[in-house]
């Protein structure tokens, strides 16, 4: 996500990393490729002039010029800044005091609408909720079986909407509200009509909907890589429906980031989630402090970790820290270290996180093929325990079997066997050791 944006935006810091310190003159050319970059990735206008205006006015202010390291101090006023018009600061979801909270979604068709219904509910289940979701589209009945099927593959509750009479629906959607509170389901979130453009009918439905729930948050959902055209639609949901909150999705497919940089800023909404993939589980909570040190190369290390944290096993990893202190690390490890790499998303995922600056300068741009990891999976699964255990007794005959086995060449189990040994001689580095001696 972002790339042409930050690829711009990284040029721009170098130049002002090479400045010995900050003037008006090449503040001004900064300040010029900036604006370049931001318009050219499809940011509001009226959003870069005001991010450029406060930026020159804290840049050329006496605290930076009498700076030791000017450049840097005008890096952090550029990433504050952004993250003040992604939002300043995370904005969590408002539940209810009393149960069932209800989380109405609005948007247009295409947007991806129904799809975030089911990633927010399986969110909202692994912070120990018990969802419901339940279509409501009194023109498309079709949009309840494609909700149910979701709700089906995701094993949530799924409440299916009967009889409905477009001319009193205010009962149907009282009855669904009672429903949920008996049964204890909370939130209830409610998908609702799209159409492929504003109109009328559509606002005059939603605003019908919005009266009989009164729900406690009113989520646009907007397509990022629709740029401009998205915040525009924002704007218009705000004012016909109000909205409380921002969902953007396919913002995985957007490398330009203009409807992320203007939609909080223009609609005065946050964006409290973002979507970066079709899978259910690739709905992420928006930082913009984050976000910011992503679009800027500074990477997003807190983000990383609590992926990782999110995924792993504590106590199979203290028993792996333990081994590794114990030089007893396996190709079992290894196969093992792959499965928990595999369940935070892929390398290019993980490599994106990291910053774009110094001894991680580039990865984010390094292709990785993704199946190599799977590849290796099929090799280590091929081997016997004693080979896992003792990798060194793989001779010629015992590669060709393996490779045999896996539907690999021979090269590749050469290459995975080398690069594990490496690994494993890594390890045995003392600064590892020690970082790793306080665990029992």
């Amino acid at each position: 996500m972002f790339d042409q944006l930050t690829g711009r935006l990284e040029t721009m810091m170098r130049f002002l990393r090479g400045e010995g310190k900050v003037t008006e003159k090449n503040m001004t050319e900064a300040l010029k490729m900036m604006r370049l970059a931001l318009l050219e990735a499809d940011v509001n206008y009226k959003v870069v002039k005001d991010f450029e205006a406060a930026i020159r006015e804290k840049a050329l202010g006496e605290e930076v010029l009498r700076s030791l390291t000017p450049a840097q101090q005008v890096i952090k006023i550029i990433r504050d800044e952004m993250a003040g018009i992604l939002g300043s600061r995370q904005v969590p979801l408002k539940f209810a005091a009393a149960p069932p909270s209800i989380f109405m979604l609005v948007g247009l068709q295409g947007s991806g609408k129904t799809t975030t219904c089911g990633k927010l509910a399986r969110w909202t289940a692994g912070i120990g909720k018990n969802p419901l979701l339940v279509s409501f589209d009194i023109k498309r009945p079709a949009a309840q079986e494609q909700l149910k099927t979701l709700a089906g593959s995701l094993k949530l509750a799924f409440y299916e909407m009967t009889g409905l009479r477009p001319a009193s629906p205010a009962a149907a959607l009282r009855e669904l509200v009672l429903f949920a509170r008996n049964r204890a389901y909370d939130p209830l979130i409610v998908d609702t009509a799209g159409r492929l453009h504003v109109d009328d009918d559509l606002m005059a439905e939603l605003r019908l909907v919005r009266d009989a729930l009164e729900p406690d948050e009113v989520i646009y959902v907007g397509d990022a890589m629709t740029g401009q055209d998205a915040v525009k639609s924002a704007q218009a949901f705000d004012e016909k429906v109000g909205i409380t909150a921002v969902i953007l999705t396919k913002l995985d497919g957007d490398a330009r980031g203009g409807a992320a940089l203007s939609i909080a800023a223009v609609t005065g909404k946050p964006i409290k989630f973002v979507g970066v993939g079709e899978k259910p589980d690739k709905l992420e909570v928006f930082h913009p402090e984050r976000m910011a040190s992503r679009i800027l190369g500074l990477g997003d290390i807190l983000s990383l970790i609590e992926k990782a944290e999110a995924e792993a096993d504590v106590r199979e990893a203290e028993e792996l820290a333990r081994r590794i202190r114990k030089q007893e690390f396996t190709l079992d490890d290894f196969k093992k270290q792959i499965a928990q790499m595999k369940k935070m998303g892929s390398m290019a995922e993980i490599l994106g996180h990291l910053p774009q600056v110094g001894p991680f300068k580039g990865l984010g741009k390094v292709q990785v093929d993704d199946r190599k990891v799977l590849q290796f999976e099929a090799i280590i699964n091929s081997m016997t325990p004693q080979e896992r255990e003792n990798p060194r007794i793989l001779d010629g005959s015992r590669r060709r079997r393996i490779a045999r086995g896996s539907g690999r060449s021979v090269a590749e189990v050469n290459q995975l066997v080398k690069q594990f040994l490496e690994m494993r001689k890594m390890m045995r580095k003392p600064a590892l050791q020690k970082m790793l001696g306080g665990l029992k």
